[in-house]
């Protein structure tokens, strides 16, 4: 039987995998049907040279530039303000009101091994080299950096036939060798290998 706190765990485990699957599905949407998604995101992904159907497989999306569009629309479809902080999505001014943590920037969803979404890298489309490339989601009780590969979900097929594993550094490395048919690459995202990381390959 669970204790009290096991239970709180679990809740939050879950609430934050709601609010991740949520989250994908809204910023994916943001890419493919809104005019500012389409013309600076997705046109941005096309210059990478990544095809309609790779920016799709890896469910690739966008936040809008204006502060708090995600927030409005979280919240309005029912989302904790806690958890969706917790989530990494908003963060909160002294006077609580919310703002997009994501605002501006491209979406890369980090699924663990079974496909569910557990967190989230976000690259600025800017030029302003004061800005930080890639905000990362923070760490929680369901994505812990050092536990995670990114592209294990979809690269687990192949390296299991083939009995081997590529690690390259980022995202795009991984979409960019996925595309051409290597399909059995997975990143540490900037972290250093880490054991967890060795036996979720092996």
């Amino acid at each position: 039987e669970q204790t009290a706190e096991q239970e709180l765990e679990q809740s939050e485990r879950e609430s934050l995998a709601v609010v991740q699957t949520w989250a994908q599905k809204w910023s994916t949407e943001q890419l493919w049907e809104t005019e500012e998604g389409k013309r600076i995101a997705l046109s941005y992904f096309h210059e990478r040279g990544f095809t309609d159907a790779t920016i799709k497989e890896f469910q690739l999306g966008y936040v809008p530039e204006r502060g708090n569009v995600f927030a409005t629309a979280a919240i309005a479809n029912g989302f904790n303000p806690d958890i969706l902080e917790k989530a990494g999505w908003i963060k909160r001014r002294d006077d609580g009101t919310p703002w997009d943590f994501f605002a501006g920037r491209v979406t890369f969803p980090i699924h663990g091994l079974s496909g569910q979404v557990i967190g989230f890298g976000a690259r600025t489309l800017k030029s302003d080299k004061k800005l930080p490339k890639y905000f990362n989601s923070p760490e929680s009780l369901l994505y812990v950096k050092s536990r995670v590969l990114y592209g294990i979900y979809q690269a687990k097929k192949t390296i299991s036939e083939q009995s081997l594993c590529y690690l390259v550094e980022g995202y795009t490395d991984v979409i960019s060798l996925h595309q051409a048919g290597i399909t059995n690459a997975v990143a540490s995202s900037g972290t250093s290998l880490t054991e967890d990381q060795v036996r979720l390959i092996k």
